[in-house]
Protein backbone atom coordinates (compact mmCIF):
# COMPACT_ATOMS: atom_id res chain seq x y z
CA UNK A 1 0.00 0.00 0.00
CA UNK A 2 0.84 3.64 -0.73
CA UNK A 3 2.00 5.86 3.02
CA UNK A 4 3.71 8.74 4.06
CA UNK A 5 6.30 7.40 6.09
CA UNK A 6 8.02 9.47 8.69
CA UNK A 7 12.46 9.35 7.80
CA UNK A 8 14.14 11.91 9.99
CA UNK A 9 16.71 11.62 7.16
CA UNK A 10 14.32 12.92 4.61
CA UNK A 11 14.43 16.49 3.49
CA UNK A 12 12.84 19.29 3.96
CA UNK A 13 10.07 17.77 5.41
CA UNK A 14 11.32 14.11 6.27
CA UNK A 15 7.28 12.61 5.50
CA UNK A 16 7.99 10.45 2.73
CA UNK A 17 5.18 9.58 0.16
CA UNK A 18 5.83 5.09 -0.66
CA UNK A 19 5.28 1.48 -0.40
CA UNK A 20 4.73 -0.34 3.06
CA UNK A 21 3.94 -3.24 3.63
CA UNK A 22 0.20 -3.55 4.23
CA UNK A 23 -1.52 -4.18 7.87
CA UNK A 24 -3.50 -7.29 8.18
CA UNK A 25 -5.48 -7.26 11.76
CA UNK A 26 -4.86 -9.76 14.45
CA UNK A 27 -8.73 -11.10 16.08
CA UNK A 28 -9.04 -7.99 18.06
CA UNK A 29 -8.28 -5.36 14.96
CA UNK A 30 -10.48 -3.73 12.36
CA UNK A 31 -8.64 -3.22 9.06
CA UNK A 32 -10.05 0.44 7.74
CA UNK A 33 -9.68 1.23 3.43
CA UNK A 34 -9.51 4.96 4.25
CA UNK A 35 -10.73 7.66 1.77
CA UNK A 36 -10.21 10.39 4.35
CA UNK A 37 -7.73 11.32 6.93
CA UNK A 38 -7.47 15.43 8.53
CA UNK A 39 -4.16 16.46 9.90
CA UNK A 40 -4.32 17.19 13.71
CA UNK A 41 -1.65 19.48 15.67
CA UNK A 42 -0.69 16.20 17.42
CA UNK A 43 0.91 14.97 14.32
CA UNK A 44 3.39 17.71 13.37
CA UNK A 45 3.95 18.34 17.27
CA UNK A 46 4.86 15.06 17.78
CA UNK A 47 7.15 15.11 15.28
CA UNK A 48 8.51 18.24 16.91
CA UNK A 49 9.35 16.70 19.97
CA UNK A 50 10.47 13.03 18.53
CA UNK A 51 7.68 10.84 19.57
CA UNK A 52 7.38 9.05 16.39
CA UNK A 53 5.00 6.57 16.33
CA UNK A 54 6.12 2.83 16.22
CA UNK A 55 5.42 2.22 12.19
CA UNK A 56 6.96 5.74 11.50
CA UNK A 57 2.85 6.48 10.04
CA UNK A 58 1.23 9.63 11.48
CA UNK A 59 -2.29 10.79 11.11
CA UNK A 60 -5.15 9.79 13.47
CA UNK A 61 -8.65 10.70 12.13
CA UNK A 62 -9.75 8.67 9.73
CA UNK A 63 -12.61 7.84 7.96
CA UNK A 64 -13.28 4.62 5.43
CA UNK A 65 -14.69 1.50 4.91
CA UNK A 66 -14.05 -1.87 7.01
CA UNK A 67 -12.18 -3.97 4.86
CA UNK A 68 -11.90 -6.84 7.18
CA UNK A 69 -12.07 -7.61 11.07
CA UNK A 70 -10.62 -10.16 13.48
CA UNK A 71 -12.52 -12.83 14.75
CA UNK A 72 -12.78 -11.01 18.09
CA UNK A 73 -14.84 -7.95 16.60
CA UNK A 74 -18.43 -7.69 16.84
CA UNK A 75 -19.53 -4.07 16.14
CA UNK A 76 -17.94 -3.98 12.73
CA UNK A 77 -18.14 -5.92 9.34
CA UNK A 78 -16.61 -5.85 5.70
CA UNK A 79 -17.88 -3.05 4.08
CA UNK A 80 -19.17 -1.23 7.20
CA UNK A 81 -17.88 2.65 6.75
CA UNK A 82 -16.57 4.01 9.68
CA UNK A 83 -15.13 7.42 11.71
CA UNK A 84 -11.78 7.01 14.27
CA UNK A 85 -9.49 8.33 16.22
CA UNK A 86 -6.22 6.51 15.98
CA UNK A 87 -3.79 8.52 17.83
CA UNK A 88 -3.98 6.28 21.39
CA UNK A 89 -3.32 3.19 18.63
CA UNK A 90 -0.12 4.25 17.73
CA UNK A 91 -1.52 6.58 14.58
CA UNK A 92 -1.56 4.95 10.78
CA UNK A 93 -3.77 7.03 9.31
CA UNK A 94 -1.56 8.83 6.27
CA UNK A 95 -1.99 5.57 4.50
CA UNK A 96 -4.16 3.36 2.74
CA UNK A 97 -5.02 1.01 5.02
CA UNK A 98 -4.79 1.34 8.93
CA UNK A 99 -5.31 -0.78 12.02
CA UNK A 100 -7.80 0.16 15.26
CA UNK A 101 -9.59 -1.58 17.86
CA UNK A 102 -13.13 -1.39 17.49
CA UNK A 103 -13.70 0.90 20.65
CA UNK A 104 -12.13 3.46 18.55
CA UNK A 105 -14.26 3.09 15.72
CA UNK A 106 -17.89 4.63 15.01
CA UNK A 107 -20.43 3.72 12.30
CA UNK A 108 -20.40 6.66 9.90
CA UNK A 109 -23.92 8.34 8.79
CA UNK A 110 -24.36 8.10 5.01
CA UNK A 111 -25.56 12.40 5.44
CA UNK A 112 -21.92 12.65 6.55
CA UNK A 113 -18.70 12.32 3.46
CA UNK A 114 -16.14 10.71 4.33
CA UNK A 115 -13.99 14.51 4.09
CA UNK A 116 -16.09 15.89 6.50
CA UNK A 117 -16.45 12.55 8.95
CA UNK A 118 -12.43 12.73 8.67
CA UNK A 119 -12.63 16.42 10.09
CA UNK A 120 -14.50 15.70 12.98
CA UNK A 121 -12.56 13.08 16.00
CA UNK A 122 -9.90 14.55 17.64
CA UNK A 123 -10.76 18.20 17.18
CA UNK A 124 -14.71 18.00 18.10
CA UNK A 125 -13.60 15.69 20.96
CA UNK A 126 -11.21 18.13 22.21
CA UNK A 127 -13.36 20.79 22.09
CA UNK A 128 -16.35 18.76 23.94
CA UNK A 129 -14.23 16.69 26.47
CA UNK A 130 -13.35 20.47 27.59
CA UNK A 131 -16.54 22.49 27.48
CA UNK A 132 -18.57 19.55 29.04
CA UNK A 133 -15.60 17.66 31.49
CA UNK A 134 -13.36 21.01 32.78
CA UNK A 135 -15.96 23.27 31.88
CA UNK A 136 -18.70 22.16 33.34
CA UNK A 137 -21.08 23.85 30.79
CA UNK A 138 -24.26 24.98 31.91
CA UNK A 139 -27.12 26.83 29.62
CA UNK A 140 -26.42 30.66 30.45
CA UNK A 141 -23.19 30.50 30.88
CA UNK A 142 -20.73 32.87 29.10
CA UNK A 143 -17.95 31.35 26.97
CA UNK A 144 -15.21 32.85 26.03
CA UNK A 145 -13.50 30.95 23.05
CA UNK A 146 -9.97 31.99 22.35
CA UNK A 147 -8.86 30.96 19.12
CA UNK A 148 -11.82 30.51 17.43
CA UNK A 149 -10.07 30.34 14.07
CA UNK A 150 -8.51 26.83 14.04
CA UNK A 151 -10.49 22.93 13.96
CA UNK A 152 -10.76 22.97 18.07
CA UNK A 153 -12.19 26.35 17.97
CA UNK A 154 -14.66 26.31 15.01
CA UNK A 155 -16.31 23.23 17.10
CA UNK A 156 -15.75 24.86 20.25
CA UNK A 157 -18.14 27.75 19.13
CA UNK A 158 -20.80 25.27 17.52
CA UNK A 159 -20.62 23.23 21.19
CA UNK A 160 -21.00 25.99 23.41
CA UNK A 161 -24.09 27.24 21.62
CA UNK A 162 -25.37 23.81 21.43
CA UNK A 163 -25.06 23.69 25.04
CA UNK A 164 -27.13 27.22 25.91
CA UNK A 165 -24.22 29.52 26.03
CA UNK A 166 -23.58 32.55 25.50
CA UNK A 167 -20.12 33.07 22.89
CA UNK A 168 -17.41 35.52 22.94
CA UNK A 169 -14.93 34.43 20.38
CA UNK A 170 -10.89 35.76 19.87
CA UNK A 171 -9.57 35.13 16.17
CA UNK A 172 -7.83 37.35 13.71
CA UNK A 173 -9.56 39.23 10.95
CA UNK A 174 -9.32 36.74 8.56
CA UNK A 175 -11.58 34.64 10.67
CA UNK A 176 -14.32 36.84 12.22
CA UNK A 177 -16.96 36.71 9.43
CA UNK A 178 -16.69 32.55 9.83
CA UNK A 179 -16.66 32.96 13.53
CA UNK A 180 -19.67 35.07 13.07
CA UNK A 181 -21.28 32.47 11.02
CA UNK A 182 -20.67 29.51 13.34
CA UNK A 183 -23.22 31.22 16.19
CA UNK A 184 -20.89 33.46 17.86
CA UNK A 185 -22.64 36.28 19.72
CA UNK A 186 -19.20 38.30 19.50
CA UNK A 187 -16.33 38.28 17.99
CA UNK A 188 -13.01 39.78 19.09
CA UNK A 189 -10.00 40.39 16.37
CA UNK A 190 -6.84 39.99 18.87
CA UNK A 191 -5.11 41.88 16.28
CA UNK A 192 -7.18 45.30 17.47
CA UNK A 193 -8.32 44.32 20.83
CA UNK A 194 -6.86 42.69 23.94
CA UNK A 195 -9.80 40.82 25.38
CA UNK A 196 -8.27 40.80 28.84
CA UNK A 197 -8.49 44.59 29.10
CA UNK A 198 -12.52 44.45 28.78
CA UNK A 199 -14.67 45.01 31.56
CA UNK A 200 -15.96 41.66 31.72
CA UNK A 201 -16.18 38.53 32.83
CA UNK A 202 -17.00 34.63 31.61
CA UNK A 203 -17.43 31.21 33.17
CA UNK A 204 -15.47 29.25 31.06
CA UNK A 205 -12.30 30.50 29.28
CA UNK A 206 -11.36 27.87 26.81
CA UNK A 207 -8.01 28.72 25.37
CA UNK A 208 -7.21 26.74 21.98
CA UNK A 209 -4.32 29.76 20.83
CA UNK A 210 -2.44 32.52 22.16
CA UNK A 211 0.41 33.04 25.24
CA UNK A 212 -1.66 34.91 27.40
CA UNK A 213 -0.52 35.72 30.72
CA UNK A 214 -3.00 32.95 33.04
CA UNK A 215 -3.27 35.33 35.79
CA UNK A 216 -5.03 37.90 33.58
CA UNK A 217 -7.28 35.07 31.80
CA UNK A 218 -8.13 33.85 35.56
CA UNK A 219 -8.27 38.00 36.95
CA UNK A 220 -11.42 37.94 33.98
CA UNK A 221 -13.00 34.87 35.13
CA UNK A 222 -16.46 35.08 36.74
CA UNK A 223 -16.39 33.61 40.61
CA UNK A 224 -16.07 29.82 40.29
CA UNK A 225 -15.38 30.00 37.22
CA UNK A 226 -13.23 27.73 34.62
CA UNK A 227 -9.88 28.56 32.31
CA UNK A 228 -9.82 25.14 30.26
CA UNK A 229 -5.79 25.30 27.98
CA UNK A 230 -6.11 22.24 25.50
CA UNK A 231 -3.54 24.05 22.94
CA UNK A 232 -1.10 27.35 22.62
CA UNK A 233 2.09 27.99 22.92
CA UNK A 234 4.14 25.41 24.77
CA UNK A 235 5.10 27.73 27.07
CA UNK A 236 1.54 28.40 28.09
CA UNK A 237 0.87 24.87 28.34
CA UNK A 238 3.83 23.87 30.74
CA UNK A 239 3.01 26.95 32.60
CA UNK A 240 -1.15 25.46 33.22
CA UNK A 241 0.35 21.89 33.84
CA UNK A 242 2.98 23.09 36.46
CA UNK A 243 1.55 26.00 38.12
CA UNK A 244 -2.51 25.26 37.08
CA UNK A 245 -2.74 23.27 41.17
CA UNK A 246 -1.39 26.27 42.49
CA UNK A 247 -3.81 28.94 40.73
CA UNK A 248 -7.12 26.96 41.45
CA UNK A 249 -6.36 27.10 45.39
CA UNK A 250 -9.55 29.22 45.18
CA UNK A 251 -13.08 29.03 43.84
CA UNK A 252 -11.01 30.07 40.07
CA UNK A 253 -10.12 26.90 38.70
CA UNK A 254 -6.97 26.50 35.77
CA UNK A 255 -7.18 23.39 33.80
CA UNK A 256 -5.08 21.43 31.31
CA UNK A 257 -6.91 19.09 28.98
CA UNK A 258 -5.58 16.36 27.27
CA UNK A 259 -8.55 14.63 25.42
CA UNK A 260 -9.20 11.24 25.01
CA UNK A 261 -10.86 8.90 22.17
CA UNK A 262 -13.90 7.38 23.82
CA UNK A 263 -16.55 5.71 21.77
CA UNK A 264 -19.65 7.24 23.11
CA UNK A 265 -18.11 10.69 23.07
CA UNK A 266 -17.36 10.58 19.18
CA UNK A 267 -21.25 9.08 18.61
CA UNK A 268 -22.26 12.07 20.41
CA UNK A 269 -20.33 13.88 17.86
CA UNK A 270 -21.13 12.20 15.02
CA UNK A 271 -24.79 12.42 15.67
CA UNK A 272 -24.51 16.06 16.30
CA UNK A 273 -23.14 16.67 13.21
CA UNK A 274 -25.44 14.36 11.25
CA UNK A 275 -27.94 16.25 12.74
CA UNK A 276 -26.83 19.45 11.38
CA UNK A 277 -26.25 20.91 14.27
CA UNK A 278 -23.07 20.77 14.12
CA UNK A 279 -20.59 20.92 10.99
CA UNK A 280 -16.57 20.72 9.98
CA UNK A 281 -14.76 23.71 8.97
CA UNK A 282 -12.59 22.38 6.07
CA UNK A 283 -10.18 24.95 4.91
CA UNK A 284 -8.00 23.17 2.92
CA UNK A 285 -7.61 19.26 0.82
CA UNK A 286 -5.11 17.91 -0.50
CA UNK A 287 -3.63 14.40 -1.86
CA UNK A 288 -2.41 11.62 0.07
CA UNK A 289 1.16 12.31 -1.62
CA UNK A 290 1.37 15.73 -0.58
CA UNK A 291 0.85 14.90 3.08
CA UNK A 292 3.78 16.99 4.03
CA UNK A 293 2.48 19.83 2.12
CA UNK A 294 -0.51 19.45 4.25
CA UNK A 295 1.13 19.42 7.85
CA UNK A 296 3.69 22.25 7.04
CA UNK A 297 0.41 24.30 6.46
CA UNK A 298 -1.19 23.46 9.74
CA UNK A 299 1.82 23.93 11.56
CA UNK A 300 2.31 27.38 10.34
CA UNK A 301 -0.71 28.12 12.47
CA UNK A 302 -2.86 29.95 9.53
CA UNK A 303 -4.88 27.10 9.01
CA UNK A 304 -8.46 28.20 8.61
CA UNK A 305 -10.73 25.10 10.35
CA UNK A 306 -9.80 21.71 9.35
CA UNK A 307 -7.22 20.15 6.75
CA UNK A 308 -8.59 16.75 5.07
CA UNK A 309 -6.15 14.51 2.66
CA UNK A 310 -7.71 12.77 0.14
CA UNK A 311 -6.70 8.75 0.14
CA UNK A 312 -8.69 6.87 -2.11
Amino acid sequence: MKAIVFNKKANPDKLVYCDVEKPIPNDNEVLVRIIAVSVNAADYRSMKMGLIPKKKIFGADIAGIVESAGRNIQQFKPGDEVIGEIADYGFGGFAEYALAPEKLLVHKPSKISFEDAAALPMAALTALQALRDKGNIQKGHQVLVIGSGGGVGTFAVQLAKYFGATVTAVCSTKNVEQTKKLGADDVIDYTIENFTKRKRSYDIILAVNGSYPLLACKRILNPKGRYVMVGGALSQIFKAIIFGWLMSLGAKKIRFLAAKPKQKDLEFIVTLASDGKIKPVIDKYYLLEKTAEAVRYLGEGHARGKVVINVQ
